[in-house]
């Protein structure tokens, strides 16, 4: 099967949260092939991206061939050389990102078999999601029996906020429920240690991206100190490289590539055979949405998919079709050749 065309481009977005998500969010990459088969990934860094893949990656991929996993992986590496001069990480790699996974669609339909099929012979079919999100009573409705809470500090007044979400939270979903924080790196080490003990009597599963990602020897330090709670984070890291710094200053307990981001399944795949010898969990950021979900299926990733519903009531972008539903917080595979979905034309 060779490559007859790869575009990238940027959906005509209406509710991303104000931020680097405006101009910067994900991408839509297009892989056509000369045996008729279309492959669709999804990438990150936005604009910038796109000019990488459209700019770059397209020149030199077109009339290159993949039949397999492996030549999907050496076109990876092949792909990783070529950009190290403006790449190794960030937008480069989120470019690389929806490029691999296209091909791993375009392949999984030339197969007629769905991506988690091309990874295992026995992938898992129905898993378990947890809900990331400010909405505990709509999360409840849906069925989840785990939150994360997107929680900054903004000053004295979050340690109280904090303790009020998770007891919320806690009294809501039930002791054996599943409560997290992710703090987006607006922690240091001593708030750290001050919300872990104001939260002991809670019992949180996971203090997620505490500190920036070039923190990762402070977050070695700083793991033991908050134990049972797990130290969790990953998704700003790229590639096996990447991930084998994270290995080297025993920085988390969880490992949680985004797979839009990372390197795509080839190189989630990878980081996820890294955390085995490394003896960590794997949760992939947004693990629910098709492209994490058939690495999760297929691997040793734990049985723990992130879903962001909103809150209710709310809009939002419905850019791929055919994404499988949660169901009573619980999400089943697609059984369609590649990752079964497709975009929503009136985005692009």
């Amino acid at each position: 099967m060779k490559i007859t065309s790869v575009h990238a481009v940027y959906p005509k977005y209406k509710h991303t949260v104000p931020s680097w998500r405006t101009h910067l969010w994900q991408i839509v990459v297009k892989i056509e092939t000369d045996t008729g088969q279309v492959g669709w990934g999804y990438g990150g860094g936005g604009k910038a991206a796109v000019e990488v893949v459209n700019g770059h990656f397209a020149e030199i991929l077109t009339g290159k061939s993949f039949d397999s996993v492996s030549d999907i992986g050496d076109i990876w590496d092949f792909l990783y050389a070529e950009s190290i001069p403006y790449g190794r990480k960030g937008v480069a790699i989120m470019a690389l990102s929806g490029v691999d996974l296209a091909l791993y669609d375009a392949l999984g339909k030339a197969e007629n078999k769905p991506v988690a099929l091309l990874l295992s012979d026995s992938p898992k079919q129905h898993m378990r999601c947890y809900a990331t999100g400010p909405d505990t009573d709509y999360y409840a409705d849906l069925g989840f029996t785990a939150q994360k809470f997107p929680f900054r500090w903004t000053g004295e007044e979050s340690i109280d906020e904090g303790v009020r979400l998770a007891e919320k939270a806690r009294s809501v979903f039930g002791p054996k429920a599943e409560v997290m924080f992710d703090v987006y790196m607006s922690w240091d080490s001593v708030i750290t240690l001050r919300m872990h003990e104001a939260l002991k009597h809670v019992g949180i599963h996971w203090y997620e991206d505490i500190l920036t990602p070039d923190d990762l020897m402070e977050l070695g330090e700083l793991r033991p100190k908050i134990q049972p709670v797990n130290m969790a984070g990953g998704e700003h890291e790229f590639s096996t490289h990447g991930f084998a710094d994270i290995a080297r200053a025993g920085a988390y307990d969880i490992w949680q590539p985004d797979i839009t981001w990372c390197g795509g399944i080839t190189a989630g795949s990878r980081i996820v055979d890294m955390a085995k010898v490394a003896g960590v969990e794997v949760v992939p950021h947004r693990g629910a949405e098709t492209w994490g979900l058939h690495l999760v299926a297929a691997s040793d990733c734990e049985d723990f998919a992130e879903i962001l519903p909103g809150v209710r009531g709310g809009a939002k972008d419905d850019l791929w079709i055919g994404e499988p539903e949660v169901i009573d917080g619980h999400i089943d595979i697609s059984d369609k050749p590649g990752f079964g979905v497709k975009p929503n034309e009136d985005l692009l």
